[in-house]
């Protein structure tokens, strides 16, 4: 035993010291002299770190692909059963978290500490590079395919904890957005993670991440929802004294809208078309938020995100450029194929009033308020922009358009031109409404 104590320790100093230094040439010489590659399978002392810990720890990517072109095994564990690809997503080394993967590194191994996989590690440390390539290599791994993808992104840890549980106690609102977008379950409840069933909206409202909160609520977390103890992220938040985010999580406020995520066309939106929804819908619950905050002696954590500052040239918008059902946007969505076109705010309103058929329980597909027809695909808008010199066709779909002398396509002014004198609120079907047009009918009896 002692003889191989002493071995373990001068290997050490051999190879690991230069790798921490991050010395590739000595180690480059190292490994060249290594016949019988020994040295690969020497481990630290009482972590039994392998070199390819060592190196996926300090982000030397060229020492780490020396290693694995040398054929040592990507998932080679330490004294706590972690992965050099755990290591790395802690540490938000993508470069060495993306070689990994590459090199065939398992994503659904467990540590010993808390049972957690690289996913856990990556959305509790918010590193959304990492989080976003682990998700990325699970979708067409033999993971996907055997666990199934939306089970591996809602994987619990040893305290029933999932990656969207640890980013929103840790006030990760970019890994909470990541994890939604895929799949992630956000009303399951903990079990013995923080208070014992918690749901992610709990653990935002104890850590005061209003961030999350957003996100959380805007993806359908339910502010009812009762812990082991019977209480709701509203007393939560309170016994907690975030009085920002209890207002929000009130359940005597208004109701935020809701992403309609069971409508078939929304999951297939290409990313373009799905930001410009998402930026809506997220300016639609703020102004919902600024009236439900006015009453708090608080400031916003972040009102840089709640401040649009509009351009001087917004006059020159004529009537005729403005979406026909709210009057107030520019219109950046197209549906098709009937190819009529209205602004974000609208179209998600008409996408999130739909009730689920009492019979078969399934969404209720939207249609056109023009023409009637079922809404099976929803594309950016081509929009005319006109400078003072040359007049020129250009596809510009990003907020800063609105303040931009803009034209609607033919087709869409003479299709619906009948429809200006109609009732925004009627066509939503007296439902929740959006934007200026809940604010609107809110207050009337």
């Amino acid at each position: 035993m002692g003889q191989g104590l002493s071995c373990t320790s001068d290997r050490e100093y051999q190879l690991f010291v230069p790798i921490r230094s991050g010395d590739t040439a000595a180690v480059w010489s190292l490994l060249e002299s290594d016949g019988d590659a020994g040295l690969l399978r020497c481990t630290s002392g009482y972590d039994r770190q392998s070199a390819l810990h060592i190196a996926a720890v300090n982000g030397w990517i060229e020492i780490l692909c020396m290693l694995l072109d040398r054929s040592m095994n990507p998932d080679v564990l330490n004294r706590h059963k972690q992965t050099p690809l755990m290591l790395a997503a802690i540490h938000g080394k993508i470069a060495c978290v993306q070689k990994l993967l590459q090199a065939g590194a398992n994503v659904l191994m467990f540590d010993s500490i808390n049972g957690r996989t690289c996913l856990h590690y990556a959305a509790y440390h918010g590193h959304s590079d990492c989080l976003q390539a682990i998700i990325s290599v699970s979708r067409s791994s033999p993971i996907a395919a055997s666990w199934g993808f939306a089970r591996f992104v809602n994987v619990r840890d040893s305290k029933g904890a999932t990656p969207l549980h640890l980013a929103s106690c840790q006030r990760r609102p970019i890994a909470v957005q990541i994890l939604l977008d895929n799949c992630a379950l956000v009303c399951a409840s903990t079990g013995r993670y923080g208070f014992p069933g918690s749901t992610p909206l709990h653990l935002a409202a104890r850590a005061g991440s209003l961030d999350c909160i957003r996100k959380l609520l805007a993806w359908g977390a339910d502010r009812v929802q009762r812990d082991s103890s019977g209480r709701i992220p509203y007393v939560v938040a309170l016994k907690h004294r975030h009085p920002m985010c209890a207002a929000l999580l009130n359940p005597a406020a208004a109701e935020p809208l809701v992403w309609p995520a069971p409508l078939k066309f929304i999951s297939e939106l290409n990313q373009d078309t799905k930001n410009l929804l998402e930026r809506a819908l997220m300016d639609a619950n703020r102004e919902r938020e600024k009236n439900i905050l006015k009453g708090t002696t608080h400031t916003s954590s972040s009102p840089s995100q709640f401040d649009v500052e509009l351009d001087d040239n917004s006059s020159e918008i004529s009537e005729n450029e403005l979406c026909c059902i709210c009057f107030d946007q520019v219109c950046t969505i197209e549906v098709q194929d009937c190819g009529h076109q209205m602004c974000a705010q609208c179209t998600l309103a008409l996408c999130c009033h739909n009730k689920p058929n009492p019979t078969t329980m399934c969404p209720v597909a939207p249609v056109c308020p023009f023409c009637r027809s079922i809404i099976a695909h929803l594309a950016v808008a081509q929009i005319k922009t006109y400078s003072n010199e040359e007049p020129e066709f250009i596809l510009d779909a990003s907020p800063s358009s609105k303040f931009s002398r803009l034209r609607k396509s033919l087709n869409f002014s003479e299709g619906s031109s009948s429809f200006k004198g109609l009732s925004a609120f009627g066509i939503m079907g007296g439902g929740r409404g959006s934007g200026r047009i809940a604010a609107e009918f809110d207050d009337k009896p």
